[in-house]
């Protein structure tokens, strides 16, 4: 078998061409960004022990493993971060709500900014990485989770203060903004199923998807400086739903902000200044 026909094999499965290549590449011991080598290459033959590693990607990717989890790595607002299956596979979409975080952080010098249920590290970490001067922390209730994204940030460089516990409960403090993209999927969602490599806890969140962002909505204005901003993503249905929690705890200037897809998948809301 030559690369051309290994390719052939992981498409026939049904694979995108771009993961095809990107498994070859893997089982090649070769780097992403070298898909224009496996063109100049499609003749050479793959090696017996690297099909076998080959056949085994393909395997894992068509039972719907995520690519990351395959690779090892993932980038997320221009940072590489490592990912296993210990953590959920960081979206792209998740960058709209990095984006909204910087935006009402604006000109504020030393802003202190709190991630809950940080997972791989991917939000505090594009925070930390694009406001240096920042204090951030970051907290996430599985010990597993904590592992990976303290080792993100150290292999990226970034002071990040991480904490084990449930949401608020293990931080003290007031902060600028505090963004998080929690459990929000209902636990009966037939949707589930196609998630089934990453880990349940931080995706379902009770019976209606929503019983994590009413424990942050709850918690959160004792944590927040006035004028501060909590930011939350959530399902692509449920931005009504979590504008009235917002309103309901007292938040002011409550708005959702649309994903890449124009959903509206982030909601926000701003503590008064004055109460």
């Amino acid at each position: 078998m030559n690369l051309a026909q290994a390719l052939q094999m992981a498409q026939a499965v049904g694979l995108p061409r771009l993961d095809a290549q990107l498994l070859l590449l893997l089982a090649l011991g070769r780097a992403p960004w070298e898909r224009a080598w496996l063109l100049a290459h499609d003749t050479d033959e793959l090696p017996a022990e690297r099909q076998q590693v080959l056949e085994d990607l393909i395997r894992r990717r068509a039972s719907g493993e995520p690519m990351a989890y395959l690779t090892g790595v993932k980038e997320f607002f221009g940072l590489p971060l490592q990912v296993d299956a210990r953590v959920l596979d960081p979206r792209p979409d998740t960058e709209t709500l990095v984006e909204w975080a910087l935006d009402v952080l604006g000109a504020t010098p030393t802003p202190a900014v709190l991630d809950l249920g940080t997972g791989s590290g991917a939000i505090a970490l594009a925070l930390k990485h694009a406001r240096p001067q920042a204090r951030v922390s970051a907290v996430d209730a599985s010990a597993d989770a904590l592992a990976v994204a303290r080792a993100n940030a150290a292999r990226l460089g970034l002071a990040v203060e991480f904490f084990e516990g449930s949401w608020l409960t293990p931080v003290g403090g007031e902060f600028d903004a505090i963004v998080s993209n929690p459990p929000y999927i209902a636990a009966a969602d037939p949707h589930l199923a196609a998630l089934a490599h990453e880990p349940l806890q931080a995706l379902a969140s009770g019976p209606d998807g929503l019983d994590d962002l009413r424990q942050i909505i709850a918690q959160a204005p004792a944590h927040l400086r006035p004028g501060g901003w909590l930011l939350l993503e959530h399902g692509w249905d449920q931005a009504g739903a979590v504008r009235t929690l917002l309103a309901q705890a007292g938040f002011s200037a409550v708005q959702s902000r649309n994903d890449l897809a124009g959903i509206a998948r982030c909601t926000g809301g701003q503590w008064p200044t004055l109460r």
